[in-house]
């Protein structure tokens, strides 16, 4: 690829110019096509043979989403396992593999079936027809999302006052537009693509088998529980860079379908309560704001 994270941050001090809006990763292959129209579900293939461990996708997630921005000239973040939280949807990681040093992107994996949709009990998880899987506000606070995750990525914000589900959300609002994902449009090493899932699964196995050698034969993604909407391709084994590789192929949702139907009639009625408690708030909190408004 001609370029490393020493090259990058080299020229990240003199005004390096990353992918702008209408750039291809794959010139004729992977340009994101009518999204809005599309009933395929998108996503994004990640190839970590080619990630440089930059973190301008950190970057770019940070600034469209209003979140904290991180310093990414600070190599010292990359010294230890970060996980994803409620002010930071996408990270890169630094391994340590039998090939040495292999950065990796984590975010929501937008499960084809996701666990986390299946939960919620007021649908304020939703997947949505190009495969996002987002979050809306008529959120009650159950936090089973976060449960029935296996990836462990719904975060929680427990010190706010209105508190939010945070997690990335493959930029829905972006895709709406017909545009890639920002992390995508940043990354200058052409680690990261957006196509169809359908497109990025043809994509990684060309790869994998067009340059005999460079990966495992494994798609991370394509079938674990029931397939995702981030791909990755590997050069190591893939639980050598942070992946669960006990998971299995079913889908989430039905893993649950037994306990659903055994479950006791209380633990049917209590999310009803809940629901109840959490409208009256909601109500009595407006009445104040009303009375308060008046004096």
């Amino acid at each position: 690829m001609g370029m490393d994270r020493r090259t990058f941050l080299k020229g990240l001090g003199t005004g390096i110019a990353v992918a702008g809006p209408g750039s291809s990763l794959l010139p004729g292959r992977l340009e994101a096509k009518e999204v809005v129209a599309s009933k395929e579900f998108m996503g994004v293939l990640v190839d970590t043979t080619r990630c440089i461990g930059c973190r301008s996708c950190e970057l770019a997630c940070a600034e469209a989403h209003a979140l904290p921005v991180p310093d990414i000239s600070d190599a010292s973040a990359l010294d230890k396992i970060r996980q994803t939280s409620v002010t930071q949807w996408t990270l890169v990681n630094r391994y340590q593999t039998e090939k040495g040093e292999v950065f990796a992107k984590k975010q929501c994996m937008h499960c084809n079936q996701p666990g986390c949709v299946a939960a919620c009990l007021v649908k304020a998880m939703q997947k949505r027809e190009d495969g996002a899987v987002t979050w809306d506000t008529n959120c009650m606070g159950c936090r089973y999302c976060m449960i029935s995750c296996p990836f462990d990525i719904p975060k929680f914000e427990y010190d706010s006052a209105f508190p939010k589900i945070q997690k990335c959300s493959l930029c829905w609002e972006r895709l709406q537009k017909g545009e890639k994902p920002t992390c995508v449009e940043a990354c200058p090493a052409e680690a990261l693509a957006f196509d169809s899932r359908r497109e990025l699964i043809e994509e990684a196995n060309r790869r994998i088998y067009k340059e005999s050698g460079k990966y495992i034969s494994h798609i991370y993604g394509e079938r674990e529980v029931g397939g995702t909407g981030y791909l990755y391709i590997s050069a190591v084994p893939f639980e050598q860079i942070g992946f669960r590789t006990d998971l299995g192929t079913t889908a989430y949702p039905e893993l649950s379908k037994g306990f659903l139907y055994s479950v006791p009639i209380v633990l049917l009625l209590w999310p009803a309560f809940l629901i109840g408690v959490n409208t009256i708030t909601k109500r009595k909190d407006e009445v104040q704001r009303r009375e308060g408004g008046k004096k």
